[in-house]
């Protein structure tokens, strides 16, 4: 595994064997909303029930998004709420594509803490591994002393996102249809996409088996998109999660790049943006 890859990505035969050695991983198990329900299908042993849309976000605005960047004081107590130290090595997963766990990922990396992985296929690997799980999640420990500030991982808003689009590169990580686009409806956000962005949907991230591609092919279809690592790089979704998701295939290729956190619940929330739709970039 390359250095890169081992910074941004933890397979589950890794885990497992730090979790068998009591080595105190901090696990979360990343939801995005909190609905209330138990998580169904279990969790893995010892993972903590954690909130994208609360605990690891802000408010909802226009300009901001769906998912604007959290309060840096109040992600810290949530940090320390789940125990994470200076010296803690953490890891996030979630139970879908890996969007949530990466957004969780991103946001630590962003705070200023850099010792968090993302279980590579998350709960769809462990399960896939024949790996034992609980019904219930762990309990906050608390007692955490970490200290968090913001600013450590590059963001961009819309004005260097149209910039990105023209000079550098701006990576669209929805699916077709949504960068696709369709008719305008009444009292709706147009649908389409950044003009100059290109389709780059993070699920040609992942393999069959849900966890990243093999390092050559992973590189290789970023460098197809115009990500080689020779031009600046800006990504968005449709509110940051999925855009997360490909930061951290970037990440684990070696290349940085910045992320449009409003994405397009924050474009599209403003009538004056263009918008363009079709195949092509425009």
């Amino acid at each position: 595994m390359s250095e890169a890859r081992a910074r941004t990505l933890i397979s589950v035969d890794d885990l497992a064997s730090r979790l068998g050695a009591g080595s105190g991983v901090i696990l979360l198990h990343v939801r995005d909303e909190s609905t209330g329900r138990p998580i169904e299908g279990g969790v893995i042993p010892g993972a903590l029930d954690v909130y994208l849309a609360s605990e690891f976000s802000g408010a909802p605005t226009k300009a901001g998004g769906k998912r604007p960047l959290p309060d840096v004081a109040a992600f810290e107590a949530n940090a320390r709420t789940w125990g994470v130290k200076p010296d803690s090595f953490v890891v996030v997963y979630d139970d879908t594509s890996g969007a949530q766990a990466s957004r969780a990922w991103w946001t630590f990396r962003w705070a200023g803490f850099a010792n968090v992985r993302i279980l590579d296929g998350g709960i769809i690997a462990w399960k896939a591994a024949g790996k034992s799980l609980a019904e219930q999640p762990a309990s906050a420990p608390g007692g955490g002393t970490v200290a968090l500030s913001a600013g450590h991982l590059p963001t961009i808003e819309a004005d260097e996102a149209q910039t990105l689009a023209r000079e550098g590169v701006l990576l669209d990580a929805r699916g077709k249809a949504a960068y696709v686009g369709a008719p305008a409806e009444p009292g709706k956000p147009a649908t389409g996409h950044i003009p100059g962005a290109v389709l780059a949907p993070s699920a040609g991230n992942i393999g069959a088996d849900a966890r990243f591609k093999p390092h050559e092919e992973l590189c290789d279809g970023l460098a197809r998109l115009g990500a080689d690592g020779t031009r600046q790089v800006g990504v968005y979704c449709g509110s940051g999660n999925a855009a997360a998701h490909k930061i951290a295939a970037l990440h684990a290729a070696g290349i940085d790049a910045a992320l449009y956190v409003g994405s397009w619940s924050a474009w599209s929330a403003d009538p004056d943006r263009p918008v363009a739709t079709g195949h092509e970039p425009g």
